[in-house]
């Protein structure tokens, strides 16, 4: 399938498209005419690309991960332990950020804010 025709069936840009192909998440062969020609399961990749990203996934942690799911005996385990670590990443991320807001929030105040907490002004 054309990549206009890709485009349309994925809901995003020939731009997109094209950008998704430059880093390797989907592959195209060039007709002799120079059209790009994809295969019809792209469609179904790049609706995963995109849950995958709005499931907070990058797109380089979907490239690396992608191969190993599509060759994975059993996808839904492998996405499984994918999500477990994406949580585990948030977690982490959460307890920075709420660190981070109690620091913010002892400096309320203080009359210089950049002065850590509790030093002399």
């Amino acid at each position: 399938m054309r990549i206009g025709e890709l485009a349309a069936q994925a809901a995003m840009s020939r731009d997109t498209i094209r950008f998704y192909e430059k880093i390797g998440l989907v592959t195209g062969r060039r007709l002799t005419n120079g059209y790009r020609d994809f295969p019809p399961e792209t469609v179904t990749w790049l609706h995963y690309v995109r849950t995958a990203q709005t499931l907070g996934f990058s797109l380089a942690e979907i490239a690396r991960h992608g191969e190993e799911l599509r060759d994975a005996p059993d996808s839904a385990e492998a996405l499984s332990a994918l999500f477990e670590d994406k949580i585990r990443v948030i977690d982490a991320r959460m307890a920075e950020l709420a660190d981070l807001r109690a620091d913010l929030d002892a400096r309320v105040g203080t009359g210089c804010p950049l002065r850590a907490a509790g030093q002399a002004g």
